[in-house]
């Protein structure tokens, strides 16, 4: 098995934003050779000019989890391009079957060199804000196992992320919403976020050292979602509030 060849199978999926089938359907590959084809993946991505600018974080809920069958949080990769601007627009042709969900994201204020406790990650966090991520999984209706959406980059592929607001602890049990042109389409807490996304973020540092993957000053990480994720369709306007930490929108055209 070629991890190398899986990870560009995957790259040119996302590229020609065209479904393939499940790698693990005629591959066998465990969890930590996902994340390495995953890393492969981005690093064609790295090649063409992309940045990295942090992580995002997946199966926050122990509903997912149990569903999953897993016992632990997965994490996925984001580069500059995967950015859109709040109040910008993305064109719904860059992808194969997209749904949007409300997160929180944290700004890393300085580089994070191993797993940092919970009760000291302050002094590393200088900004919380609203955000959204765009899911879009490369595989064919939607369907994967474990392994294959941890090489898949979670299924990550876009991310908006609202105006940072001052960082506080008091995040646990904020009322986030998500709507499509004005009406709510999704709703939940923060609470739903591991019971506390600070804790998602803790999380995130453990994982990353886990697997050698250094965060650094201005790196973002999405904590993960708070509720369902939506399909996204044509000419909407998509808007994520969270209590207190304001929104974040943009156009699908």
């Amino acid at each position: 098995m070629d991890l190398q060849k899986l990870a560009i199978r995957l790259d040119e999926a996302a590229i020609k934003a065209k479904a393939i089938e499940q790698l693990s359907l005629t591959n066998k590959f465990d969890l930590d050779q996902a994340y390495e084809i995953q890393r492969l993946a981005i690093e064609q991505r790295l090649k063409r000019g992309e940045k990295l600018i942090g992580l995002k974080m997946g199966f926050t809920s122990v509903a997912k989890m149990e569903q999953m069958g897993v016992h632990d949080m997965i994490w996925g990769r984001l580069t500059d391009t995967m950015l859109i601007d709040n109040g910008g627009e993305t064109s719904l042709s860059k992808y194969i079957h997209p749904r949007a969900e409300p997160e929180i994201c944290f700004h890393i204020a300085k580089d994070i060199h191993g797993e940092v406790a919970l009760e000291d990650l302050d002094e590393y966090v200088d900004g919380i804000a609203s955000a959204i991520e765009i899911i879009d999984s490369r595989f064919e209706n939607f369907k994967f196992s474990l392994e294959d959406v941890v090489a898949d980059n979670c299924s990550s592929i876009g991310l908006s992320i609202g105006e940072w607001q001052v960082p506080t602890r008091e995040i646990k049990d904020l009322k986030m919403t998500q709507s499509f042109n004005c009406e709510v389409v999704a709703e939940g807490t923060s609470k739903d976020i591991l019971g506390d996304p600070w804790k998602s973020l803790q999380a995130a540092t453990r994982l990353a050292a886990k697997y050698n993957e250094p965060i650094k000053a201005g790196h973002v990480i999405m904590a993960g979602a708070a509720t369902a994720a939506v399909f996204l369709k044509p000419e909407i306007d998509v808007m994520a509030t969270v209590e207190n930490l304001g929104e974040v929108r943009f156009q699908v055209i």
